[in-house]
């Protein structure tokens, strides 16, 4: 069982959801809905909702959370929704509150861009903080727990798409419902590069007879760890020992020209990995979004 937060952690992660709402306000208020860019989610319904049927897009954006903040609780339990009620509202009173400011900028592009990768920073600070902004949010945590192996940012962009489409018809232009499309593809890519990090590394598996030397030389020269599996030719029925390294991708060059210079005849497979953990990078307990 994880340990109980303190009151102390508490008021900090509430501090966190605060200043997450405000910068996805900031998004939606100065640079997304001036531009009549509805980039999916509760946030585009409510944008295209303020063009047909009035009322602040603020005050849409709470009232088409309430149903699906009761799943939420249904799902996921009263303490969680709680912290995710507490986004809702602040996000939807800090939409209103900064909405007369007007647009940042007028230039749909960028206004795009700059929305697209507030929204993203904002939801990997409030996913992080065990909590979620609402709306599709919630939605996409359910399809996160039923399809673990689908990334956030991608079921984002699968549950977005719809709208996207729906505000090309009710803007009838299909030019801004493109610009909200640019928003959802910077959102998606940007989010999983705040959730998940820039881990990517390289995967090295090294079948060599001067195995020693090539890893006694990673183990010097390129500072990681390497492990020996015991392997068998199936057709010498030879035994071999094979190099298992993984190593951030700055690395890998360096690896590789060890290999070069000490068996110009070994075998090599270099396979990218998206996700590590263990020492020196994420910790095995941290949770998965």
């Amino acid at each position: 069982m994880g340990e109980k937060k303190t009151w102390k952690n508490r008021i900090q992660d509430y501090l966190v959801i605060t200043a997450a709402a405000v910068i996805y306000a900031i998004a939606v208020s100065q640079f997304l809905d001036p531009n009549s860019l509805a980039p999916g989610g509760v946030t585009g319904i409510a944008i295209i909702l303020n063009r047909i049927a009035g009322l602040e897009t603020g005050t849409w954006t709470l009232i088409i959370n309430i149903p699906i903040l009761l799943i939420g609780m249904w799902k996921f339990g009263v303490r969680f929704i709680l912290s995710t009620l507490y986004f809702t509202v602040i996000n939807s009173c800090a939409i209103n509150l900064l909405a007369p400011f007007g647009a940042v900028t007028e230039d749909p592009l960028l206004a795009a861009l700059a929305g697209g990768a507030l929204i993203a920073v904002s939801l990997g600070i409030v996913f992080k903080a065990g909590a979620t902004s609402g709306g599709t949010d919630i939605i996409v945590k359910l399809l996160r727990q039923r399809f673990p192996y689908l990334r956030t940012g991608f079921l984002f962009l699968l549950t977005d798409a719809a709208i996207v489409t729906a505000s090309a018809i009710v803007f009838q232009n299909v030019d801004t419902a493109m610009y909200a499309g640019i928003v959802v593809f910077v959102n998606s890519m940007l989010l999983d590069v705040v959730l998940y990090g820039r881990d990517g590394a390289k995967m090295f598996l090294i079948i060599s007879d001067h195995y020693e030397s090539i890893t006694d030389r990673i183990l010097k020269e390129v500072d990681v760890g390497v492990t020996h599996i015991v392997g068998r030719g199936a057709y010498s029925g030879r035994e071999k020992k094979v190099i298992l390294c993984v190593m951030k991708k700055q690395l890998s060059h360096k690896a590789e020209e060890i290999v070069r210079q000490e068996d110009p005849m070994a075998f090599i497979i270099i396979v990218g990995a998206s996700e590590i953990y263990g020492e020196g990078y994420k910790s095995i307990f941290s949770q998965k979004l």
